[in-house]
């Protein structure tokens, strides 16, 4: 059974920090690109960063760039987003997704997903 858990969420000032955790089991982690969304009530989820199974090859929002930065540990099958400098429209559920087949934004390609994490920024 696969199994994507979500941790580090929390609340935060703006101009702050945080360090989210995906930690994947019942998979060959090595083998699956990983991303970020994150959805707001009301909205539909969007995209924020994709790293590619070789740990090098990443890819962000516009809205995140500079500021996020996607990282992976295969041997600990755990990935990770250092989201610095946030701001109150950062705010949202964060959801991480594993895809073995696509490197990318569309989260209609990922095929599993952790159950998310709040992420709120006070102004």
């Amino acid at each position: 059974q696969v199994q994507l858990v979500e941790s580090g969420g929390g609340l935060v000032q703006a101009g702050g920090s945080l360090r989210l955790s995906c930690t994947a089991s019942g998979l060959t982690f090595s083998s699956y690109a990983m991303g970020w969304f994150r959805q707001v009530p009301g909205k539909e989820r969007e995209f924020v960063a994709a790293i590619h199974r070789n740990a090098f090859n990443t890819y962000y929002a516009d809205s995140v760039k500079g500021r996020f930065t996607i990282h992976r540990d295969n041997a600990k099958n755990t990935m990770y987003l250092q989201m610095n400098n946030l701001n109150p429209a950062d705010t949202a559920v964060y959801y991480c997704a594993a895809d073995s087949r696509q490197f990318g934004r569309n989260s209609a390609g990922y095929e599993y997903w952790g159950q998310g994490t709040q992420v709120t920024v006070s102004s």
